[in-house]
């Protein structure tokens, strides 16, 4: 009986990893809240005051619609932290728009709307307030929230709260006011936890990825037999599996790992100057096909390691051939389920199929992907990691901004972000939004950890004296220390690698030397170091 192929789509499953795989450098990051990364430089002492994240409270008409998020000013007056302390009041355009220079019209009682440019942020509080306004609230040029710094002026008497919003946000106010809407503000500045919930839910998320992939063989692979091995001798069916498998895998090598850091920075600069919304709809498809290779992938795999009677009913369509009627229905349900996504991805609940897309992907592509030893893996880790912190934390001396973290946030495209991570909406914050990880902190860090299950099961040893177990945990650690990291450094944007790559690839090079292992580790899968199974064993 002839094998029928399971897997409709395994001649594109290599393809799209090689498509995708460099765009998760993207997003390796933990993302938080989306504030301008440059301080204001030259602040006097009279500039006091924290930046702090603030909620807007809206009427219009008498009808309370969706706040907006918006940030202070390190001047001016103090926002309650608790909206029953914090005041209603009608919102008026300033005259001029700019705020910029004095005008007769009055802004008694109201908070003054005014746009960021063509002058000092503390000029224009001094404007609105001798104006007579209750608050002013400045809109951005662009998504994302500035922080509003007093710059050379040390002679400030500024009483009113003065706050910014997002470009998107001033365009949600003056659409309601144009179309002549009486709308009116709230403005509270309530207190953050120091641990969201969220948070729990995402490291269970990132670490659960890898052990699945890491396992993925062990879970599915133990029934997926063919009738036709069962005629062949287990020498010979060992042979032929790895054969099989081998058509499948992506051996990745040390000159690959550069060209993929190379290949990544080219695509991230792409992305930060050419991002528009036609590019973020080709992140969304080429994420989609990913997300239903994953998912097709795995629910397959799964039924069949369950039931391998269900893949033997065939139905020969054109184009594609013969395939089973199994890989067909779930082909066209993780079909929907993908445009369905694309289509909702705006709405509240689709973290949920995102994740889910993901996932899936991500055990997929750790199938695909292989390392041969620690001593590749030491190259691709050391190059995501110097990548990693240098789109981060360098880029801004050159690009006057974090280019990795304007792209995974979205601020070159309207505010929509990459889809290549996992997020988690905040369920304990007041301010919502999402706790984020990218898919490279996920994927390369899990290479190693495949690796060292591979390498502890094709060396026959125990969980404790193997290397996987202290891999998994060494990641966990790591990224404990990312979202450490988030908190200290006030929920701005962390390259999780700085973390992940000592707490693995550390643990790793660490034990190996303890254990005089380290030299069998680097060199491991070349002809003269790879192990053969122990003598006397089939």
């Amino acid at each position: 009986m002839a094998a029928t192929p399971a897997y409709p789509l395994s001649l594109g499953l290599v393809a799209v990893f090689q498509l995708v795989f460099f765009l998760f450098f993207l997003s390796s990051i933990a993302a938080a809240d989306d504030v301008s990364r440059a301080a204001p430089s030259g602040e006097s002492a009279a500039c006091r005051n924290d930046f702090r994240l603030v909620k807007v409270k809206r009427w219009v008409n008498g009808l309370e619609k969706k706040p907006i998020g918006g940030l202070t000013a390190d001047f001016g007056s103090i926002l309650p932290a608790d909206a029953k302390q914090g005041h209603r009041f009608p919102v008026t355009f300033s005259k001029p728009l700019n705020s910029c220079s004095p005008s007769s019209f009055k802004l008694t009682g109201s908070i003054a709307l005014a746009v960021r440019g063509d002058c000092i942020f503390t000029t224009k509080a001094e404007v609105a307030q001798a104006g007579g306004a209750a608050g002013l609230v400045v809109i951005n040029d662009e998504e994302g929230l500035v922080q509003m710094g007093c710059g050379n002026d040390t002679n400030l008497n500024i009483t009113i709260p003065v706050i910014t919003i997002s470009k998107s946000g001033g365009e949600e106010l003056k659409k309601s006011m144009d179309g002549g809407a009486k709308v009116e503000l709230l403005l509270y500045s309530p207190d953050r936890p120091i641990l969201d919930y969220s948070v729990i839910i995402l490291w269970l998320m990132a670490v659960g990825t890898i052990v699945s992939a890491s396992l993925w063989s062990e879970i599915t692979g133990s029934e997926q037999t063919d009738e036709r091995y069962n005629q062949l001798s287990r020498k010979e069916y060992d042979a032929l599996v790895k054969d099989e498998e081998e058509k499948e895998i992506l051996h990745i090598n040390a000159k690959s790992a550069i060209i993929f850091v190379i290949t990544a920075s080219t695509f991230l600069l792409l992305l930060y100057f050419f991002m528009s919304s036609w590019f973020i709809w080709l992140l969304i498809i080429l994420f989609c096909i990913g997300g239903v290779e994953g998912m097709h992938n795995c629910i397959v795999s799964l039924v069949l390691s369950k039931y391998k009677r269900c893949g033997q009913k065939t139905v020969d369509l054109p184009i594609i051939g013969e395939i089973s009627i199994l890989s067909l229905v779930v082909l066209i349900l993780c079909l929907v389920f993908a445009i369905v996504w694309a289509a909702e991805r705006k709405s509240s609940y689709s973290w949920v199929g995102q994740d889910i897309l993901g996932i899936c992907m991500m055990i997929t592509v750790l199938q695909l992907a292989q390392l041969p030893n620690i001593k590749v893996a030491t190259v691709l880790l050391c190059c995501a990691f110097l990548y990693d912190i240098f789109w981060v934390f360098l880029s801004p001396f050159i690009f006057h901004d974090s280019v990795m973290i304007a792209v995974a946030e979205g601020d070159k495209s309207g505010g929509e972000s990459i889809p290549m991570l996992l997020r988690v909406p905040r369920l304990a914050d007041p301010y919502y939004g999402y706790n984020m990880i990218g898919f490279g902190d996920i994927l390369f860090p899990g290479l190693l950890v495949s690796f060292a299950f591979r390498f502890d099961k094709a060396n026959k040893k125990t969980v404790l004296h193997g290397y996987f177990l202290w891999l998994t945990i060494g990641y966990g650690v790591g990224l404990l220390f990312t979202y450490l990291g988030l908190y200290l450094m006030d929920g701005h944007g962390q390259p999780a690698l700085l973390y992940l790559v000592p707490c693995t690839l550390g643990t790793c090079v660490v034990l190996g030397y303890i254990r005089g292992e380290l030299k069998q580790l680097w060199s491991y899968g070349t002809d003269s170091t790879e192990l053969t199974a122990p003598s006397g064993e089939a």
